[in-house]
């Protein structure tokens, strides 16, 4: 059983922000139009609804192919199975821009990687040795400390 359906978490914690979605519903209506407090809170109510109507399917999807980790796929066919078909290709749409866009993110990551000028090996010798001062310092600070000398530790002159 979810933290939802057993009343365990914060509502608070389940829902959607509300400053997003009553952005969302002010772009949605006409120009002019108002939306009521209530109403705006009746619409918040929905969407943490119909979210957690298809994260409960999804699960049970995956449960039943005994995996552990909700995939895209599992959505997709939990949104097929309650009826909202038509929103399927929007959905798988969107998913394949997301991942397009993921690929990009992983390319400018290698690529600053390689403006650095130094090669995976030399960066990775830089790390160590970086990983050796900090645990030398760390001994020493330590070492310090339990001798009772209060005064701190430095390196390169620095404190």
């Amino acid at each position: 059983m979810s933290d939802y359906e057993g009343g365990a978490a914060n509502e608070d914690d389940l829902s959607l922000p509300r400053a997003t979605v009553y952005k969302l519903i002010g772009e949605m209506l006409p120009e002019g139009t108002a939306c009521a407090k209530d109403t705006r809170e009746l619409l918040l109510d929905c969407c943490n609804e119909f979210i957690h109507l298809i994260a409960s399917e999804s699960n049970d999807i995956c449960e039943k192919e005994a995996k552990r980790t909700i995939a895209a796929e599992h959505v997709l066919v939990a949104l097929q199975e309650l009826g909202f078909g038509k929103y399927v290709a929007k959905v798988q749409e969107a998913y394949d821009e997301y991942r397009k866009q993921q690929t990009k993110d992983r390319g400018r990551k290698s690529t600053k990687l390689s403006q650095l000028g130094m090669s995976e090996e030399e960066l990775l010798r830089s790390q160590e040795l970086l990983f050796a001062q900090a645990r030398m310092r760390y001994q020493t600070q330590t070492t310090e400390s339990q001798s009772g000398n209060s005064t701190p530790a430095t390196t390169n002159g620095a404190q």
